[in-house]
């Protein structure tokens, strides 16, 4: 599973940690109030509780589940004691290798009771399980501990399936207070199972429409199904829905059309997408569909319903020292899990993905969809690769979590799910790779990174400390964000903002503090928008990257240490300064021979004998109605707006087209007020008017366009 690992997993700590179950794991919740109790006994259904005797254990727990279900109980009380589960003869599909819930019924484990599976070379084998139709269970209680260290794995592959507790197409099952540990593969598995499907070639499509009577009829524009597809599999009558969906060369929305028993037209809905579960009206019996468009070679669909395990609850649960996933949900509709602990999953011989959950049903290859699944209260800590994985499906919700597997993934956001909203969860030393329609809201991270890769990612309060807020976004404006924070304390740490591939829009985004190197930075990716980007504190010794873009009501705070680097504007493109302020020892450079630079409305403060604004090269430049204040000045010779230098002014001119109109310049002693001179040879007309000198002076060349400067 997982098929599209994340690219940095192979990067990542595979460190096995075998340490105890933590002291303070959760206990079960008291025996239910309301209910008929049965109190298990061993001997007359020949189960022992002294870990031996796996086959009859077995046998005996499966023909008294039914014995009390067909008695009326509804409470199946297990008392303590070691219970060996049959290896089976086939794995997974053994009924006689596993417990077999029956509905209506509570399987409450005593605290001090263990379920143990027994040693085995099964690639796939489940300990509990609640199977296609089963409803209304309760699993309650207790240890259930795989065969991990003692397993048969000689048969090659990766053995990854070996389950706990797993569900196939249930319905109302809720996991509470157990704990599930050293499986082959999950500890815990919420799945889909059973189902049909009915393949369709391009020898089953025809030209033509079914209209609204559903009778077909002569449409050019058109394909339709040639047959009809019968809706009478018994898993209809447990899900009443069906999925269209995996079609080639035809488009994604599609009319589908219901006829009864008789071959009479029954209904019709127009434009349903593929991959989206379709509720089926009561009376139908069979289906055609239609499609916008012509026939094509290689024209194929698939027509399937798939039992999702639904409306199930995972809580107050431990699951460790699994292979594979402490829990995957591969074909759940309306999960919650809650108020767990996930952790130490994967290891040295772990087997991929390696996470504390793994959302990922395979949709896309015959499995199944996972829908509305929400995962809040969680801790996740020592998983080797990941602690959440929403993979594929629709509507996610991660709320409230704890993510700390220090050197994995905290959350990976894959691009075939849909729909995830991330909601004040804690990520502590893990990162976030997000690749498709995410919603971040009030999140907090530290000691690590982001990858945001969008279209549709948008993000609102979110604090990071000693991290690195990493977008590359790949569409223009994929990726939005605003109020966040991000906080250095750690000077040894690369952490910051840095934008790549397209451009963001970014408001009210506060970066305080010196990392190891630049708290901005990026790549040449034209058109960003930053609103009330705020940078305090920065590293002089390396200054800031900034990417291009237009930046309003920005504010650059450098330390004032002596450091000679500030705000860089050096990248090919367009920025825009616009009602910004600069203060510290440095002020803006800038300098690229595509360069267009504006700054207007802004202010200066600069402390040291270093410009306020500086270019080394551009295609233009725009500097209007700013205020410029140099009070820490101590050399005459300082230059605060300066296009070009000393060392340039033998070499051909760079600086294409440059106007300097309406600013005020004030120096604490007789300074450089603005210099030309240096521009380089051949230097075109410069425009310099309307500026207002207080102290500093002006030294321009001769060609410059000169009119109403002021020297006070």
């Amino acid at each position: 599973m997982f098929r599209r690992l994340f690219v940095l997993c192979s990067a990542l700590m595979l460190i096995f940690q075998a340490c105890p179950i933590a002291s303070n794991a959760l206990t079960t919740s008291p025996i239910p109030t309301q209910g008929r109790v049965y109190e298990l006994e061993l001997t007359k259904w020949h189960i022992y509780n002294d870990k031996t005797h796996a086959k009859e254990t077995t046998d005996g727990f499966n023909n008294a589940l039914e014995w009390a279900r067909d008695q009326g109980y509804t409470i199946f009380k297990v008392p303590a004691g070691t219970y060996l589960i049959a290896k089976g003869t086939n794995g997974t599909w053994d009924s006689h290798g596993r417990i077999n819930m029956v509905s209506d019924m509570t399987f409450w484990l005593d605290n001090n009771g263990v379920i143990q599976k027994e040693t085995n070379g099964f690639a796939d084998y489940s300990t509990l399980f609640v199977g296609v139709g089963v409803k209304n269970v309760v699993i309650k209680g207790g240890t259930y501990r795989g065969d991990r260290d003692t397993h048969d794995y000689s048969s090659g592959g990766t053995h990854e399936s070996g389950y706990g507790i797993l569900t196939r197409g249930s319905f109302n099952v809720t996991i509470d207070g157990v704990k599930a540990l050293n499986f082959t593969g999950d500890g815990l598995c919420v799945g889909g199972g059973g189902g049909t499907m009915q393949d369709v070639y391009e020898t089953g499509f025809e030209s033509g429409n079914i209209d609204d009577r559903g009778i077909p009829v002569p449409d050019g524009s058109k394909v339709r199904t040639k047959l009809s597809w019968k809706l009478t599999h018994p898993t209809f009558d447990l899900t009443h829905t069906l999925i269209v969906d995996n079609g080639q060369r035809l488009p994604n929305d599609f009319d589908i059309l219901f006829y009864k028993a008789d071959g009479s037209f029954h209904s019709k809905l127009k434009q349903q997408a593929q991959g989206k579960y379709i509720n089926i009206p009561a009376g139908a019996n069979s289906v055609r569909l239609a499609f916008n468009g012509t026939l094509q070679k290689g024209q194929y669909l698939e027509m399937w319903n798939r039992v999702q395990s639904t409306n199930v609850v995972v809580q107050n649960s431990e699951s460790s020292f699994n292979r594979r996933q402490g829990l995957t949900i591969s074909g759940g509709k309306n999960v919650l899990v809650q108020n767990n602990t996930f952790h130490d999953i994967g290891g040295k011989d772990g087997t991929a993905p390696m996470a504390g959950i793994d959302v990922e049903g395979g949709a896309g290859d015959n499995g199944y969809i996972n829908e509305n699944i929400t995962i809040k209260n969680n801790k996740f800590y020592k998983n080797s690769r990941y602690d959440v994985i929403f993979y594929d499906g629709h509507d996610g919700t991660l709320e409230n979590n704890h993510l700390a597997s220090r050197g994995a993934i905290g959350l990976a956001v894959s691009e075939p799910f849909k729909g995830a909203i991330i909601k004040n969860n804690n990520f502590e030393g893990t990162s976030i790779y997000a690749y498709h329609d995410v919603t971040f809201l009030d999140n907090q991270m530290s000691d690590s990174f982001t990858f945001l890769a969008g279209p549709n990612i948008n993000i609102k309060g979110m604090t990071f400390t000693n991290a690195k807020f990493q977008i590359s976004s790949t569409i223009p404006f994929g990726v939005t964000a605003s109020d966040v924070k991000i906080n250095i304390t750690n000077q040894t740490v690369d952490a910051g903002l840095s934008i790549w591939k397209n451009p963001v829009h970014l408001t009210n985004v506060t970066i305080n503090g010196a990392p190891s190197l630049r708290s901005v930075s990026g790549g040449n990716v034209e058109g960003n928008i930053f609103d009330n980007l705020t940078v305090t504190g920065y590293n002089s010794t390396y200054g800031l990257e900034l990417p291009p873009g237009t930046y309003n009501n920005c504010a650059f705070k450098g330390p004032n240490d002596g450091g000679q680097m500030g705000p860089s504007a050096e990248k090919s493109g367009k920025y825009v300064f616009n009602k910004c302020s600069f203060s510290g020892n440095v002020g803006l450079s800038s300098g690229n021979a595509n360069l267009s630079l504006t700054v207007s409305d802004s202010t200066f403060d600069i402390l040291g004998n270093k410009s306020a604004i500086s270019v080394n090269s551009a295609k233009m430049v725009d500097i209007k109605n700013n205020v410029i204040v140099a009070n820490g000045i101590t050399t005459k010779s300082t230059e605060i707006i300066k296009m070009n230098d000393y060392w340039q002014r033998m070499k051909p001119n760079d600086i294409l087209s440059a106007s300097i109109r309406n600013n005020t310049i004030t120096t604490n002693i007789e300074a450089v007020g603005i210099s030309t001179i240096y521009a380089g040879t051949g230097a075109v007309a410069f425009n310099i008017a309307n500026n207002i000198l207080n102290k500093a002076k002006l030294k321009l060349k001769e060609n410059d366009i000169i009119s109403n400067n002021k020297e006070l």
